[in-house]
C-alpha cells in the first residue's frame, strides 16, 4: 500500500523548476509525487506549512565527520544528525579522517556506516593521493566504483604541481569534480590566523593572502590544460574571488564555494585569542568579507557550505597557535547565511536555495535539488521568521567549538525529510 504525505500551503521555491509560489507538495513512496493543483488531498500524512518555505533538501558539500578515527569529535551519526537538526538532507564528507578515505574499502565503510545510523544521505569524497601525502595517486577508479562522487586531500593542497596535474587528467577522464584545499604550505608556514595588521598587534604567525591565491592561480593553469572539472573549497580573499571570476569569464570549468564566517566575521575576531575563532582558511579582513560577498551577489562564488569541522573542547582549550583549525557549522549555517546574504538584500530565498540546494547536487552530480515529480522526495521546510538563540549546549553535534554562541539569529530548519521521511522535525 503506497503512503503519501501532503506538504499544504507552504511559500514552494525550486530553483531547478523555476517555481515560487505559495502550493502544495505532494510525496508518495519516497518521490515527489506532485507540485501545485494536481497534488492529491487523501494524503495520510500532512504538514501544514503556511508561512513557511518549502524547498529542496539542503545540500552541504564540505563536511568532516571525523569517522573513521575521531569518533570522540563525530560519527557519522552525530554529524547526520547535526545536520538534520539544520535542514540538511544531504552532506559530502571529506577524507581527512584516520585512516583517510583513500582506497574503495573506506569508501564502502563510510556508505555501510550511512546507511545503518545516518539521518541524512552521505556522499563520500575520496582521496586525490594515497595517505593525502601528495606524492602517489589514490586508486580513483576504485573509489568511484565504490561510491566516492568527488576528489579533494582536503585539509592539505596538493602541492607537487605534477602530481596534481596527473590527478586532474585522471579525475577528468571520470568527469569528477576535483576539489582543492588551495594553501601553499610554503607560504603560510606556521601560520596561525591571517597575516596583516591584526596578527602583527597579536604576535601572532599569519597565513598571507597569496598563500590561497597563488595555489588557485597555478591550478587554473592546469585545469585549462586538463579540462577537468576544478572546485575552489572554501575560498575566502578578494584576490582569490578575482581569479575564479576571471577563470568563469574566460570559459572554465572553475567553481568556488563559501562558509558563513567568512561573510560575517574578520580577523579582528581573534583580538581575545579565543580558539573558536582559529580556521583554515583564516578569518581575513572586512575588505575580504566585502569581495566574498559581491562573489556571491555576482555569481562567481557557487555554493555556500559549512567546512563543518568538530573539535572537542580539551583540543581547542590550548594556546591559539597550538589549538586546531577549525568550527562546527552544520546547525547554525542556515541562519549564518540568512545574517550575512538575506537580511542586508545581498541575494534572495531563491537564490539562497539554489547555493545550498540545487548547485551543489549539480556539481556532485547527486541526487536532490529539485522537487520535480519522480525526484527522490528529499525536502526541507524553513520557517524564515523564527528569531532564536544559538546555544552550543543544545547541538546535536559531539562537538561545541563555534565562534557564534549566543548570537541572536532569524531563520531555521522546521522539518526536514530524506526519501519521504522526517528525520527531524523543531518542536513546538
Amino acid at each position: 500500500m503506497s503512503h503519501t504525505l501532503l506538504i499544504r500551503r507552504g511559500r514552494v521555491i525550486d530553483p531547478a523548476c523555476a517555481i515560487d509560489e505559495v502550493t502544495d507538495v505532494a510525496i508518495r513512496d519516497g518521490r515527489i509525487f506532485a507540485v501545485g493543483r494536481s497534488a492529491p488531498t487523501d494524503a495520510q500524512q500532512v504538514i501544514d506549512a503556511d508561512g513557511r518555505i518549502v524547498a529542496p533538501g539542503l545540500i552541504d558539500m564540505h563536511v568532516h565527520l571525523r569517522e573513521p578515527g575521531h569518533e570522540e569529535k563525530e560519527t557519522i551519526g552525530s554529524g547526520t544528525a547535526a545536520a538534520a537538526a539544520g535542514g540538511f538532507t544531504a552532506v559530502a564528507c571529506m577524507p581527512n579522517t584516520s585512516p583517510p578515505l583513500d582506497s574503495d574499502a573506506e569508501i564502502e565503510y563510510v556508505a555501510r556506516q550511512a546507511a545503518r545510523v545516518g539521518r541524512t544521505r552521505v556522499h563520500p569524497i575520496g582521496a586525490l593521493t594515497k595517505g593525502r601525502a601528495g606524492k602517489e595517486l589514490a586508486e580513483i577508479g576504485l573509489m568511484i566504483r565504490a561510491g566516492a562522487v568527488a576528489f579533494s586531500d582536503d585539509g592539505d593542497g596538493v602541492a607537487d604541481a605534477s602530481v596534481c596535474l596527473r590527478a586532474m587528467q585522471y579525475v577528468s577522464m571520470f568527469d569528477r569534480l576535483f576539489i582543492q584545499h588551495c594553501e601553499d604550505k610554503s607560504l603560510a608556514g606556521r601560520g596561525c590566523m591571517h597575516q596583516g595588521l591584526v596578527s602583527t598587534r597579536l604576535g601572532l604567525p599569519g597565513i598571507p593572502s597569496i598563500a590561497e591565491e597563488a595555489m588557485i592561480q597555478r591550478d587554473v593553469l592546469l585545469q585549462r590544460q586538463t579540462g577537468v572539472r576544478y572546485h575552489v573549497a572554501h575560498i575566502s580573499t578578494a584576490g582569490a574571488v578575482a581569479i575564479v571570476r576571471r577563470a568563469k569569464r574566460e570559459g572554465q570549468a572553475v567553481t568556488c564555494e563559501v562558509c558563513p564566517h567568512h561573510l560575517l566575521l574578520t580577523d579582528e575576531a581573534c583580538s581575545g585569542y579565543d580558539t573558536n575563532f582559529k580556521m583554515n582558511p583564516p578569518l581575513r579582513t572586512a575588505s575580504d568579507v566585502a569581495a566574498c560577498i559581491e562573489g556571491v551577489r555576482d555569481g562567481t562564488i557557487d555554493c555556500l557550505v559549512t567546512d563543518h569541522a568538530p573539535h572537542g573542547r580539551q583540543d581547542k582549550e590550548h594556546e591559539f597557535p597550538d589549538a586546531p583549525f577549525g568550527i562546527v557549522g552544520l546547525e547554525t549555517a542556515l541562519p549564518l547565511f540568512v545574517r550575512a546574504l538575506i537580511e542586508p538584500g545581498v541575494i534572495g530565498w531563491p537564490r539562497m536555495i539554489e547555493l545550498m540546494s540545487t548547485a551543489p547536487a549539480r556539481l556532485l552530480r547527486v541526487p536532490g535539488g529539485s522537487l520535480a515529480a519522480g525526484e527522490p522526495a528529499d525536502v526541507t521546510i524553513i520557517d524564515p521568521e523564527t528569531e532564536w538563540t544559538l546555544d552550543p549546549e543544545r547541538f546535536l553535534s559531539r562537538s561545541r567549538n563555534t565562534p557564534f554562541a549566543g548570537w541572536k539569529v532569524r531563520g531555521r530548519a522546521r522539518t526536514t525529510i530524506v526519501g519521504g521521511e522526517v528525520r527531524w522535525a523543531l518542536e513546538g
